[in-house]
Order: structure tokens, then sequence, then C-alpha cells
């Protein structure tokens, strides 16, 4: 940031691009007309950038200037909150952050939100709330959570929704298995007994995209086996029930093995989840550490014939 840019420059800047006219926007930020349009005008000149068109009815915001009026309001929004969390961890009135998930979901992501959460914040405390989607975004809905770490796809028109993970969906069976001694499966070979699933009831989307994925090679979903949690499909798997698609992180109970699926690039897909309002105070800065390092994550991905599981650092 330019030395001659603070936060009372940003927020002159701020008001400026909102009102469109210095008098208003010196108004709003209760100082003098002269030198609001003084200080964005020096920088302007200090830095040759033209951020407004002065007109006789107003301002108008150039190219550059709504540029610069975006990172104003992003950094103060930012400023805000950092002032907020900072001031609550002082006072000891962060509330524990409520969160819910799905079985689904690998454990070692919880165990690694925990870890850093709590190193991020000190002494805040986390209560876990288990729960299938559907009734982890009603929790959401309700506001009896502040956020959930759950399987995609979520409607991201209804909820913010942050990837934080992805690993291959494979195909479980028993170590016995006649198919066992391949490392890779063929999938229209495999199809008809792949036949345990998790219950549609769950998690619809899922179940949809599910069904997707398989017609999309030509193949319908044979569905004979719902479960609702993981260890109940493993449970199907050993007692001979048939084959199932697991996420590949997912932990194996003694017996069972998992292999690939040749050609085929499924993937199980987890994400940060809340809801429009951030009403806890922690949730800005766990949404940009996401963002910030799933996009790093993608960056720093290498091609290569097989894909392999991606985590953040965080929950790595």
């Amino acid at each position: 940031m330019s030395d001659s840019l603070t936060f009372r420059l940003l927020r002159y800047i701020k008001a400026a691009a909102e009102t469109l006219n210095f008098t208003r926007a010196a108004e709003q930020v209760f100082v003098a007309q002269s030198s609001l349009s003084s200080q964005i005008g020096k920088f302007e000149d200090t830095v040759e950038l033209l951020l407004f068109a002065r007109l006789q009815n107003g301002l108008k915001l150039t190219s550059a200037g709504r540029i610069v009026a975006t990172f104003a309001e992003n950094t103060l929004k930012e400023w805000d909150q950092t002032l907020a969390i900072a001031l609550a961890v002082q006072r000891n009135e962060v509330p524990p952050l409520r969160l819910g998930f799905s079985s689904f979901i690998n454990a070692k992501l919880l165990e690694r939100f925990r870890e850093n959460y709590e190193g991020m914040f000190p002494g805040c405390a986390i209560q876990l709330w288990s729960g299938d989607p559907l009734l982890c975004l009603q929790r959401l809905d309700a506001r009896t959570l502040d956020c959930a770490i759950l399987p995609l796809p979520v409607d991201a028109t209804l909820y913010n929704v942050q990837q934080i993970a992805q690993s291959p969906l494979v195909v479980c069976m028993r170590s016995d298995d006649v198919l066992a001694d391949r490392a890779q499966l063929d999938i229209h070979e495999v199809a008809e007994r792949i036949t345990i699933f998790r219950d549609p009831e769950l998690h619809p989307s899922a179940h949809t995209r599910l069904v997707e994925m398989f017609r999309e090679v030509g193949i319908p979903i044979h569905l004979a086996c719902a479960a609702r949690t993981s260890s109940e499909i493993q449970w199907m798997v050993k007692e001979r029930y048939g084959l199932a698609l697991i996420d590949q992180l997912t932990p194996l109970d003694p017996g069972l093995i998992t292999r690939s699926i040749a050609g085929i690039n499924w993937t199980a897909d987890t994400a940060f989840v809340h809801a429009s309002h951030m009403d806890h105070v922690a949730l800005p800065f766990i949404e940009r550490f996401f963002q910030q390092n799933w996009s790093a994550s993608r960056r720093s991905k290498r091609p290569s014939k097989t894909r392999h599981p991606e985590q953040l650092e965080l929950l790595g």
C-alpha cells in the first residue's frame, strides 16, 4: 500500500465512490468538504491516477477509480472485522464456534480444523454438531449452527460455499474379492456390483450428481443398499452385500481395500459452508483463509496421470 493511502483516505474514497458527490461524501465521514476533496486530489497527483472525473453535477468514477474504490471497500471491511475479532479475543468474548459436519467427512479434516482454529484464536472453543447435510443446512438457516463442513454439492445461491478439499472416489471391496489383484478397475465391468450407496435422502443433490456421473459414462445406478454412515457402508461391503464408492481418504476397516477406477476422474469434494449472514465474529477470517489456501493449492497443482488427493495446508 502506498504510504499516502491511509485508512482515513480510504474512507474518503469509499464515501466519494458511494455518493459521487464530495459534499455528501464529506458529510458521511464527518469532515469538511474542502479537506476531503483536497486530500483525494493530492493522492491522485501523487500516484498519477485520476479516480474521479469532476462534472458540473457531481463525480464520475473512472476505470482506475473503480479499482481503487473496490480496494478501499474491501480493505476497510477487513480492517473492521480484524478490529472486532481482536477486541473479542482480548475481552474473552469470542463465543464458541458451532460447527456442523457430515458423518461422511473425513475425521482428519475436523482434527486439523480444530488445531488451526485454536492456533488462530487461542482459548476459543468449538462445539461440534454431527448431522446429515440437509439437517446441517437447516441448522444454518435456523442459526443454531455458525458453519459446517459438508460434502458438495451445496447450493451456492443460498449459502456461502468455499471448497476446501478434493480426493478421488474409489471402489471399496473385500481384500479377498476376485478383483483385489487388479490395480485399477473398469467401471463398466464393476458397475453392476456397485450396489451400496449413501442414503439418497441424506443429501439429494449429491445423489442426483452421482446418477448424472454414471449416466455420463452410459451406466445406470444399481442402488440396492442405502447407508447413513461410512461405517455402515463398510459393514455392508464386508458382509458381501456389494461394492461401494468411497472417498479415497476414508480410513478402512480391517479386511477391506480400495481400487481406483481407470480413465474416470470422479472425486469427493468437501466445502466450508455458512449462511449469508455471518453472525460469528471469526467467520470472515476462516473464510478468507480457506479462499487463499484453496487458490494456492490449485495454482501449485501439477498435472499428472494419476489424480492425487488435494487438501488445504490447514486440513492436509
